[in-house]
């Protein structure tokens, strides 16, 4: 038997609260069955692209009932084993019509955003940096050809520098998703990347890091950091996911945002 969260969360902040559908060790049914009662959204982790790891359309069916069942909406994580970065143009078509097939199955879902992932595979700047641009334009724009709708394609704050994907996420008129703990892994500065993209962000993707490690709970955050998320969540009203993998890590997560949500509103 799985434990269970001690409460909902359903309405509780001024945004969506949402976590993954691997909080349990089991598959996205069981996991999304135990989530639905506590919370606004749920994260559908879909990061392997092998067809025999894709939900089946029945799956679909029945996340659509529990949707409707539980009050209940969907966001979608695409695989993180293809890239429309790649260098091979084979390999960015392909990836291509694998989020395509991903968005055509889960389109009854209604999904508030779909987050990919733009791999950067290189440490080199300069000239390596303009081609792997160009791999970037080319791969969203077969992927807009396909007919997807660019603001549905959240892209994701990786290890690098945002600024290198912004003069392509306007032209594409594609939507941002905000990942807390990667920026913070990697030395970024949180506020400034969300005050600059504060209007395009589809979901804000938030756990925990210490000593170079992430997606473990926020309780590991020094307070001041805890602070300042709070001081951009009070400012944000789309989809915040708790992006654990863990019963344990969610848990601590929800108390630790609740205890600092109720002291910033006291402070």
């Amino acid at each position: 038997m799985y434990p269970s969260l001690s409460k909902s969360y359903k309405h509780t902040y001024p945004f969506k609260l949402c976590t993954t559908s691997y909080i349990y060790h089991d598959y996205i049914i069981p996991n999304v069955k135990m989530l639905a009662p506590y919370f606004d959204e749920i994260e559908l982790l879909l990061f392997e692209s092998r067809f025999d790891s894709l939900p089946t359309m029945q799956q679909i069916k029945k996340l659509a009932l529990l949707a409707e069942q539980y009050d209940l909406s969907y966001n979608v994580h695409l695989p993180i084993d293809i890239s429309l970065t790649d260098s091979d143009p084979i390999a960015r078509s392909k990836s291509v019509n694998v989020i395509k097939r991903i968005c055509d199955m889960t389109y009854i879902l209604a999904p508030s955003t779909y987050t990919l992932h733009l791999p950067y595979e290189t440490s080199c700047y300069g000239e390596s940096l303009k081609i792997w641009q160009d791999f970037a334009v080319d791969g969203i724009e077969k992927l807009i050809a396909t007919g997807i709708q660019s603001r549905a394609i959240s892209i994701e704050t990786l290890a690098y520098p945002f600024e290198w994907l912004e003069e392509i996420i306007k032209a594409f008129k594609l939507s941002v998703c905000i990942d807390i703990g990667h920026l913070l892994v990697n030395g970024f500065d949180v506020k400034k990347v969300f005050d600059k993209h504060s209007s395009n962000i589809s979901i804000i993707h938030l756990h925990g890091v210490k000593n170079k490690k992430d997606h473990i709970s926020l309780s590991n955050l020094p307070l001041e950091q805890m602070y300042q998320i709070v001081g951009i969540l009070k400012r944000y009203y789309g989809v915040v996911s708790l992006e654990v993998f863990s019963f344990d890590n969610l848990n601590t997560s929800l108390t630790f945002l609740e205890k600092y949500w109720q002291l910033s509103a006291t402070a």
